[in-house]
């Protein structure tokens, strides 16, 4: 295949000539591990750093060591503003990073490298590319076979090649870019949080009865669900189920699975009556079936809706099945749990259909703005792949 007129063909693929595929040893001033000893913690002193800080990108809440093991590990390897710390031994991703965008005063521990990079590269587009696919996957390709933890050698990690612009300037530029689409990306997910914990204190409020919507103050009514409600278990294996099947088929899960034949035409609530009890609540309205672990909850009474009850139930079921769980293999419920569970009744359809609509808005919001993030994540991926190859230039 011709090459694009400027482009130039190099170990990691097409990049543009201007442009040079560089070994990370080369745009390093050095790559150190953390020490292979484990210190000494202390309760209050110098923070030291470990995978699991990076994995859950939570710097705050680490391990400490005292002042006098820190002045000793600092001498072969100081982390300092700048710097990118790479996971090189763990159960987890090996090659994930973080740029130390702060002032540091930390150690690290053996299963982290430090790379420091030298004045051809900017911190900001070598971190950025370690987010890459490509980089991710060079780092695989060097990590020990059959090593448990996974594990890459420290010799092996100055040997991945990385794309780099010879223009500093246009380093920065790319970095700037891909940090704008992180920021949204975050954003985004800072909003889903936020919206999720009003859905919950939503639920907490109108599902008690603390708060009532305008034009409803009829006094609620405490039922057991046996009494509102038909309640008994499927009758299929998972052997019944089929790929492409023409209906729901609900089993122990949470990911709902398909069949060709349907024992149940109607609204119901779906249980699993073991594994991750109290934790799965299934809503439908048409043709499925259930497993035979599987708690079907139909034939609702006048005046009672389903969705009310799959509402209630996905907030409140949770502690009292665990507390009346049948303590076996796996932990398992009883048909007369489900039976004798309380609820708190608003006493009309109208002021469910009230409560329900209420709190479907905000998963609606909420579905949404899933959607975007996303689609967001996909673009930004779109843009990694096309920035740091140099396909899309800036400049």
């Amino acid at each position: 295949m011709e090459l694009k007129k400027g482009y130039q063909k190099t170990e990691i693929g097409v990049i543009p000539q201007d442009w040079d595929s560089i070994h990370l040893s080369n745009l390093c001033r050095s790559i150190c591990d953390g020490t292979h000893f484990t210190p000494t913690y202390v309760s209050n002193g110098i923070p030291f750093y470990s995978v699991e800080n990076i994995t859950a990108n939570d710097f705050v809440n680490t391990k400490f060591i005292s002042e006098a093991e820190h002045a000793l590990l600092i001498k072969r390897c100081k982390p300092e503003r700048g710097d990118i710390l790479m996971t090189r031994i763990t159960a987890g991703i090996i090659g994930d990073t973080k740029l130390l965008d702060w002032d540091v005063n930390a150690s690290i521990y053996v299963s982290l490298a430090l790379l420091k990079p030298n004045n051809y590269v900017a911190s900001e587009f070598l971190y950025r590319y370690t987010k890459s696919s490509a980089f991710i996957r060079d780092v695989e390709r060097r990590a020990l076979i059959n090593a448990t933890p996974k594990k890459i050698n420290m010799s092996e990690i100055g040997t991945i090649p990385i794309p780099v612009p010879s223009n500093k300037a246009e380093q920065k530029i790319i970095a700037a870019s891909l940090s704008d689409a992180d920021e949204l990306v975050i954003g985004l997910s800072k909003l889903i949080a936020k919206k999720r914990n009003i859905k919950q204190a939503t639920m907490q409020q109108l599902l008690t009865g603390k708060t009532r919507l305008s034009g409803f103050n009829e006094k609620w009514d405490i039922k057991q669900l046996g009494d509102v409600a038909h309640i008994k278990t499927g009758s299929r294996n998972n052997e019944d189920k089929v790929a492409d099947g023409q209906y729901p088929f609900f089993v122990r899960s949470d990911s709902i699975e398909r069949i060709n034949t349907f024992s149940y035409e109607c609204e119901a609530i779906l249980v699993p009556g073991e594994g991750r009890i109290g934790d799965i609540f299934h809503y439908i309205n048409g043709r499925f079936d259930a497993h035979q672990r599987v708690y079907v909850i139909s034939q609702f009474k006048n005046e009672v809706l389903g969705q009310y009850i799959h509402l209630y139930m996905s907030q409140n079921f949770g502690n009292w099945a665990m507390q009346n769980s049948v303590k076996a293999t796996v932990d398992s419920l009883r048909l007369p749990t489900f039976q004798t569970f309380e609820m708190l009744f608003p006493p009309t359809a109208a002021e469910q259909l009230a409560i329900i609509k209420v709190i479907s808005d905000i998963e609606n919001e909420i579905a949404a703005l899933e959607k975007r993030l996303e689609k967001t994540r996909m673009l930004k991926q779109g843009m990694m792949q096309e920035l740091l190859t140099g396909r899309i230039r800036l400049v």
